[in-house]
């Protein structure tokens, strides 16, 4: 970073002081001399909310800063209540019960951060429309913010944004400046990252890759309205109603039990897959030859989608794409796996703390419990 020796141990000081960071001895490292000290973030003391709100699934956790997970709570979501914003936030509110209850004296929340499937208003996290979930204008961080009732930062993005920041920054996108992250469950989002940046658009709704056209003609219907979107012929419902399966029987599971038939030669599932995969390169091979990315990464239900058929989607993104935009191009499946979500609404939650350390923590009270509760 260009600083001298003096001017780090000032600022380390005051992030020690601050309660953010602590120095230790190193390990062994196996040198002469006198070993220069370790500084670790405080993940015991200092954490955020992360919240990952699917349309099958509500997942949170507590998670430290450094990305240590400390707490974490799962639930199936009904039908009916995910249609209801106001039941939804209910329901992360119980969780964040569950999880503030176990924190350490002294510690301090400093953020939450949700991942939502739909178009969310960067500005101001406004869900302008999530097809899956039935909701249109709705102010859930507002909401969220209000059934807390912690006077903390509630930040709401999409999750297949916050999918790409977490590959980008931890997981399978390290090193990589341009990265393409697609999220397959239900739907399928899409990420971007160009120029080690997070690609939003003008008001955040960039990277709807689920909703690009890949087959006019004939394609499937999907629940945005339009005819052919990748999320119609390459997400879960394509694959289970290809496969023969009851659509109600969505989720993680149904899509392995089609996988593993297809992988016992079950001549059904086996057809199932390869159409969806075909699709899925058809749509991964645009977004390539667009944005030129060095990774392309899949996570959800593609990651298993991807291990599966993987000589497929290449073979269809060989014949569909410049030879030029994949000469350095490199295909993976997310290393966050089921986790990447919630890393990514974690980053968001931090996102606070990174940008001014010493202002935010010093309007964070320690153990930050919630006050009584809003119903």
């Amino acid at each position: 970073m260009g600083l001298n020796r003096s001017t780090i141990l000032g600022l380390v000081s005051d992030l020690t002081e601050a309660g953010l960071v602590a120095e230790e001895l190193p390990r062994d490292t196996g040198r002469a001399g006198r070993p220069s000290l370790v500084v670790r973030p405080r993940s015991d003391q200092v954490y955020v909310l992360a919240f990952d709100v699917g349309v099958d699934r509500l997942a949170a956790a507590r998670i430290g800063l450094g990305g240590q997970f400390l707490d974490r709570c799962e639930s199936a979501l009904t039908l009916d209540d995910r249609h209801e914003p106001t039941v939804v936030a209910r329901l992360l509110a119980g969780f964040a019960d569950q999880m503030l209850g176990t924190t350490e004296a002294g510690s301090r929340c400093v953020g939450v951060g949700v991942a939502l499937r739909g178009l969310v208003r960067h500005a101001d996290g406004l869900v302008r429309y999530a097809p899956n979930m039935g909701w249109t204008d709705q102010a859930f961080g507002a909401e969220l913010a209000r059934q807390l009732g912690m006077s903390i930062p509630v930040r709401v993005d999409n999750e297949a944004n916050l999918g790409a920041l977490a590959e980008h920054m931890r997981g399978a996108g390290v090193g990589a400046d341009n990265v393409v992250y697609l999220h397959g469950d239900i739907g399928i989002g899409g990420g971007v990252i160009v120029d080690g940046r997070l690609l939003r658009g003008r008001d955040g709704y960039g990277g709807e890759v689920g909703h690009m056209i890949v087959n006019p003609r004939d394609g499937n219907h999907c629940g945005c309205g339009a005819q052919g979107c990748l999320e119609a012929e390459a997400g879960e419902g394509a694959l289970l109603a290809a496969a023969g399966r009851d659509p109600r029987a969505t989720g993680q599971e149904a899509v392995h039990a089609v996988v593993a038939a297809a992988e016992r030669g079950d001549t059904v599932a086996l057809a199932a897959l390869h159409r969806v995969s075909d699709w899925l390169g058809v749509g991964t091979a645009s977004l390539i030859n667009i944005f030129n990315p060095s990774v392309v990464i899949f996570g959800g239900i593609l990651r298993e989608v991807f291990l599966s058929a993987a000589a497929p989607i290449r073979s269809r993104i060989n014949r569909s794409t410049l030879d030029v935009a994949r000469e350095s191009l490199r295909l993976r499946v997310s290393t966050l796996g089921d986790d990447t979500v919630l890393v990514g609404a974690a980053e968001l939650g931090f996102s606070d703390i990174l940008a001014d350390p010493l202002a935010t923590i010093a309007y964070t009270p320690r153990k930050h419990l919630r006050q009584s509760p809003v119903r």
